[in-house]
């Protein structure tokens, strides 16, 4: 069968069972564009901004667990993904991007729409491609695939020439599995490293289990709370892990960190053994690096040893899928629960993580005193009235924060967040992207009136494709984590945070077609909140909370866990 270059790409997208891509035509890609028609397996949702596309393939893989695909033309069209690009990287997110390219006679001579996108991308993709010969496109998207959902999973970029998408060439997907000799991701742990974990977590008296985003990526949200539950481990997790344990667990301490609380930081401070799962030890997280678990032997396991040793000593490192070892783990931890003596009971260690939660629980002034609506009962309020069942996104800085503290996360993949790069304007197209991927879920973006301004063009987008995602502004006229520091660090000088100018939200929703409310007193907000969750279109929900409330706990940068500010 011989097809065009542009086919090809197509008929191989199916082939990885692509059922969505999120995209913007131009003319370097008018060639896949004029043979989409023909492919009514794949959906294509045209986006208003490259960097919304980028967003929603991200939000579609964070919610599916599957690749994301966005497709751009050259030049302006494949810049404009970078931030998102960089955004799943940060997050070891699988995604693959197609770009178009100039004809391959022009590359280097400063053609219109000419740019070096694999260059530019080099630093913050798993891997990239300039596809010169159409006999190698088949195999070079195949490979793509592999690499993005494989090992540590990231954005891999095919760039694709236009005079090599009209190429034609015989066609044949290739067959099997991918073998590539520089590349070989170890999964499966060292049986006998696997033992020695289970012996120190076995004469341990105060562990700690320490999840990151890779116990979602890898699927092993089931095998720790087996694990946390059948030996009575206190588990703290990431940002990115919120949603690998139930929120509601007694094990549960809460999120660890800058706005971490205070039974997850001070468990970790006390604690003579951390076993972290698939996280990365990320500043935000561990505070002072000298004085972070300064009492506890570290075990590390991830499926990336570059991450290893990368931030903090590591006692017993361990490359390995997350949910692979994990499932090891609990077979030699029962194992040895079953042996006289051969388990440390961790009653007392129990008790005291329960008094730090009960001695200083999140927590913020109510309503009634301050005179305003507070953020964090916002966010209390959609998880009472969702049942915690619905994704949520969320844009950056203070809302996202109130969104991890005050929301139970129960299910991984339920938390969609820009977490290592904490993109602004990435919560909206994300939460689009999962949308698209799950039409009949409740999916809620809760922004601030900050960030949501940065990507709220794809309204038009949510409204072209009936994709009904709530926005939920906690409008406090502020860039509000930058006015946050600036308060408590830079004597009040609030230079730039201010936002003086801003949409009217409701009329903003109305002109693109969608539904908007605005809640400004604390006795509306619930039925308000009810009643957009309930239409059927798109809307944004404008509540004018505190202009002043601020995250805490917070560690100040350059403190230890320990040294948090307090509500």
């Amino acid at each position: 069968m011989e097809l065009t270059g542009a086919q090809i790409l197509l008929e191989s997208l199916g082939r990885e069972g692509v059922d969505v891509l999120f995209g913007f035509p131009g003319g370097a890609v008018i060639d896949i564009y004029h043979q989409l028609p023909n492919y009514p397996n794949l959906k294509h949702i045209l986006v208003r901004h490259e960097q919304g596309a980028i967003h929603m393939a991200d939000g579609y893989a964070r919610a599916t667990g599957k690749v994301g695909v966005c497709l751009v033309t050259s030049g302006p069209g494949a810049t404009n993904t970078v931030t998102g690009i960089a955004t799943a990287y940060m997050d070891s997110i699988p995604v693959v991007i197609i770009t178009g390219q100039v004809p391959t006679p022009l590359i280097g001579n400063d053609a219109f729409q000419e740019v070096d996108i694999v260059g530019i991308t080099r630093p913050c993709t798993k891997h990239n491609y300039l596809v010169k010969d159409l006999s190698q496109l088949a195999k070079t998207i195949k490979e793509a695939f592999y690499l993005a959902r494989s090992g540590r999973p990231g954005p891999v970029l095919i760039d694709l020439p236009k005079d090599v998408q009209q190429q034609r060439c015989a066609f044949k997907y290739p067959p099997g599995e991918v073998s590539m000799r520089s590349y070989n991701p170890h999964r499966e742990p060292n049986a006998k490293q696997v033992r020695k974990v289970a012996q120190l977590l076995a004469k341990a008296k105060r562990p700690v289990l320490y999840a990151g985003g890779g116990v979602v990526s890898a699927g092993a949200s089931e095998e720790l709370t087996r694990l946390a539950r059948a030996h009575d481990l206190p588990v703290t997790a990431t940002l990115m892990g919120l949603g690998c344990f139930p929120g509601d667990d007694p094990l549960w301490l809460g999120m660890l960190g800058m706005h971490g609380t205070y039974a997850a930081n001070h468990s970790i401070a006390g604690s003579d053994l951390i076993l972290a799962v698939g996280a990365r030890f990320d500043d935000r997280v561990t505070g002072k690096l000298s004085e972070f678990a300064c009492k506890a032997k570290m075990v590390h396991i991830d499926i990336d040893p570059t991450s290893i040793q990368k931030n903090v000593r590591v006692d017993v490192p361990i490359v390995a899928d997350c949910r692979l070892f994990l499932q090891a783990l609990n077979a030699e931890a029962e194992t040895l629960a079953k042996e006289p003596g051969g388990w440390t009971p961790k009653d007392k260690w129990i008790e005291q993580t329960a008094a730090w939660k009960a001695e200083h629980p999140l927590q913020y002034k109510p309503a009634a005193e301050s005179g305003f609506i507070k953020p964090q009962a916002v966010v209390e309020a959609i998880h009472r009235i969702t049942s915690g069942d619905c994704i949520v996104a969320t844009e950056v800085g203070q809302n996202q924060m109130w969104a991890a503290q005050f929301f139970n996360y129960r299910k991984p993949r339920t938390l969609l967040t820009s977490g290592g790069l904490g993109t602004m304007g990435y919560g909206f197209p994300a939460a689009i992207g999962a949308q698209a991927a799950f039409p009949d879920k409740l999916v809620i973006d809760v922004a601030g009136d900050g960030s949501i301004q940065m990507c709220i063009q794809e309204l038009a987008t949510a409204m072209c494709y009936k994709l009904p995602v709530k926005i939920v502004i906690l409008n406090n006229g502020y860039l509000g984590m930058v006015r946050q520091w600036q308060e408590l660090f830079y004597e009040k000088n609030y230079c730039n945070t201010c936002m003086d100018v801003a949409p009217d939200f409701v009329k903003l929703a109305e002109a693109y077609g969608a539904a908007g409310f605005r809640v400004t007193e604390a006795k509306d907000l619930e039925e308000t909140l009810r009643k957009a969750f309930a239409t059927p279109l798109p809307c944004i929900v404008d509540v004018v909370v505190d202009p002043e409330e601020n995250v805490y706990p917070m560690v100040p940068a350059g403190k230890s866990l320990t040294e948090m500010i307090l509500v």
